[in-house]
């Protein structure tokens, strides 16, 4: 039995032990039995997943402020979103936009899950939904009130309505869920260390569900001229459904989304005692660092490389086994590059038996939320036994070797997936979900 503390367990498939201070510990395997996703491309998992299955692109021309004075008038918005279907009037106006979305997506995932909390129950489920930026637009308005009319007249909501980890602290009043209240923020990995977390909490026995994924809506004057000024976003303004289109020669960076993806996940035999409907299992999970750049990634991509490889070996699995790789890729020339170098390296000449898709090309980076919608997507993709396609995607660029998955979407079978996750700072998360079937 290998050596390991509390907090890294032996294996990530439940099936191993591992000891802690003197105590033998059980790991127990986690499975996924909800999901909640909202996008540009749709209000509801369902709307969200066949949009695409379609290859549907959701960036279009920003309608939230004003992009006259800026380079990039483009985004994947949420539009038509109306959180009075989830939230009285009262709530609505003290909950910044990114609350709101995880307050729907939770709803979603608890409802296909059909997770009840009672009183009985309570104390053993948590939540851990987070958020990169928060509540900017609630930050920006109340600023701009304060220049204008005086410290007098800003909102005292403004703190409770922007702060990161007020999605979890809303989702547990709305639920009754006394477990963990936790909130990552680790830029574009927050959705998949919030998962992966949440996971390790239930494997080793802490809780026996969570409610957990991310959160962003960060289409804001201050967010999109601050990129701009990096020079990240595409500015592909006259054709916005072209504009995301990671690994191709004529990307020109990334489009901002925003969204929110929820999971419900479980201990296995807690989901099976009440009969719920497994999606998928979680089986590994990794999380490095880069210790390399604050904003770029070696070209090597040596830090998503060991994310992957740490994630497999905690699932103890094989690279030969994973069929699915739910990239990071973003549509920057760097990152992509990066992402399928480190592809490549890892699983050597499996690599070219992959199939490697980024649903960005469709919803934009929803930053934060990037990786748990992609959790979501990866989960439902197992489940239904097809990958999603990579749109946009006319001609390869420079080191980008891999099947992107461009003619649309693809059954076949599938075994394990790898969703991947880098944000700045150099941080990385991987997770490796496994097909679930009855009895095994």
């Amino acid at each position: 039995m290998q050596s390991v503390s509390s907090t890294h367990p032996s294996n990530g498939n439940g099936n191993g032990n591992g000891h802690a201070r003197g105590r033998v510990i059980e790991l127990r395997r986690v499975v996924v039995t909800g999901v909640g996703l909202i996008c540009s491309l749709g209000l509801t998992t369902e709307a969200a997943w066949n949009g695409i299955l379609a290859g549907k692109s959701g960036s279009r021309r920003i309608t939230q402020f004003d992009t006259q004075d800026f380079p990039t008038k483009i985004a994947a918005e949420v539009q038509g979103f109306d959180p009075r279907q989830y939230l009285d009037s009262k709530d609505v106006k003290r909950m910044a936009r990114f609350m709101q979305f995880a307050i729907a997506a939770s709803d979603m995932a608890i409802e296909q899950s059909g997770l009840k909390i009672t009183c009985c129950s309570a104390e053993r489920v948590g939540v851990c939904v987070g958020s990169g930026v928060g509540g900017l637009e609630i930050l920006e308005r109340e600023h701009s009130k304060m220049l204008r009319r005086g410290p007098g007249r800003i909102s005292a909501f403004l703190i409770p309505s922007m702060i990161v980890n007020l999605a979890s602290g809303f989702i547990s009043l709305r639920t009754g869920a006394r477990g963990p209240n936790l909130a990552s923020a680790t830029a574009c990995a927050t959705g998949t260390h919030s998962i992966g977390d949440s996971h390790r909490l239930i494997q080793m026995g802490q809780v026996d569900a969570m409610i957990c994924g991310a959160s962003e809506a960060a289409i804001t004057p201050l967010l999109v001229g601050g990129f701009s000024a990096m020079r990240a976003l595409s500015t592909r303004n006259e054709r916005p459904e072209e504009a995301s289109r990671p690994w191709d020669k004529d990307r020109d960076g990334f489009v901002i989304g925003e969204g929110a993806g929820v999971l419900v996940l479980e201990e296995m035999e807690h989901a099976k005692k009440r009969g719920a409907n497994i999606l998928a299992e979680i089986v590994g999970y990794a999380a490095t660092a880069d210790a390399y750049h604050f904003t770029s990634v070696p070209r090597d991509g040596n830090g998503a490389l060991r994310a992957m490889r740490n994630a497999i070996q905690d699932a103890d699995i094989q690279p030969a086994e994973v069929q699915y790789v739910n990239a990071h890729a973003t549509s920057t020339g760097v990152g992509d590059r990066a992402e399928s170098a480190a592809i490549e390296t890892l699983f050597g000449e499996h690599a070219h038996s992959l199939a490697v898709s980024s649903i960005k090309s469709m919803t934009g980076h929803l930053l934060g939320a990037a990786g748990a919608f992609a959790a979501g997507v990866s989960v439902l993709a197992l489940h239904n036994q097809v990958v999603p396609p990579t749109a946009n995607l006319d001609a390869p660029g420079d080191g980008c070797n891999l099947d992107y998955v461009s003619g649309g979407a693809r059954p076949m079978p599938l075994q394990h997936a790898i969703s991947n996750s880098f944000g700045f700072g150099g941080t990385n998360a991987s997770l490796v979900f496994r097909h679930y079937q009855a009895g095994c």
